[in-house]
Parts: structure tokens; sequence; C-alpha cells
């Protein structure tokens, strides 16, 4: 079952720190879904963020990559990519997963990954922290980057520079 056995993050003040939310624009419901979700994770920690959109998921890794060289504590990416007929979504997915990886490892930057990859719409939606959705992980994503940018900020200058 997807969700079991996530980690619980209790919000706490991450008002020091500088974040961006890039969100991908197919899918307006469930990216709208995902975008709330990631603003009310925010505002559980005391955080404003700019939210950027790229035009899809493919090109959130060169979005994130340039918030990064300007200095964000953390970077949160929202996409979604659903399965069709071709190999395109195998792609897609594997090149957002890889780039946005690149990003937080080449710039030692939290990076929030709330890319859902899904075999329908409906399985989208569930996730989507919509009204009946099962699942909200644009706030999970965010929660998680907000922690990996509190634990990177504590390492200091044994963490490799920017």
């Amino acid at each position: 079952m997807s969700g079991a056995g996530a980690a619980v993050v209790e919000p706490f003040d991450a008002s020091g720190l500088r974040v961006a939310v890039v969100a991908a624009s197919w899918h307006t419901v469930v990216m709208d879904g995902l975008i709330a979700g990631a603003q009310r994770a925010l505002a559980d920690h005391s955080v404003e963020a700019e939210v950027i959109r790229a035009p899809g998921t493919f090109e959130l890794p060169v979005v994130a990559a340039a918030l990064a060289r300007q200095g964000y504590d953390a970077v949160v990416a929202l996409g979604v990519v659903i399965r069709g007929g071709t190999p395109h979504f195998e792609y897609v997915c594997s090149a957002a997963t890889d780039g946005l990886t690149r990003v937080a490892v080449d710039h030692a930057v939290a990076v929030g990954f709330g890319v859902l990859t899904c075999d329908t719409e409906e399985q989208a939606l569930d996730r989507a922290g919509l009204e009946g959705s099962s699942e909200d992980k644009g706030y999970e994503a965010t929660a998680a980057a907000l922690a990996t940018a509190r634990v990177v900020a504590g390492l200091g200058s044994t963490w490799p520079e920017r």
C-alpha cells in the first residue's frame, strides 16, 4: 500500500530557510492539489516560498538547478507523470528522478521529490492532497525538504561548498 510506513515530520520553525517550489504545469487539478499541500507544509513550518511553474515534469531538474545556484536552502519539485501507451513515461520519470537527484547532490541542496509517477489519473488524484485523497504528497515532499535542509545546515563546514 502506498504511503504505508511514511515518516512523520513534526513541523518546526524553518523561517530562516530560503525555499522555492517548482511545479510542473500538466494535469492542472493534480498540480493544484500538490501545490496546495506544499503551501500548507510551508505555513506549518513558518516559511514563505516562491512558487515557480515549469512547463512539465521533464523540465523540473533544470529549474531546480537554477534555483540551487541562486542559493536556496531547499527546492521542492512537484510534478505528475501518468503512464500512457508508449515508453515516454519511463523516459520522463527517469529523467526527472535522475536530474533532481543530481541537483541535490551536485549543489548540496535539499530537494523535495514530489513527483507522482502513476499508472492512472485516479492514482494521481488519490495522492494529490485533494479532498477525498488518501495521501498528500505535496505536503510530504515539502516537509521532507525542510527537514533535510535543517540537517544539511547542521552539518556546517563538513558539507561541500555550493
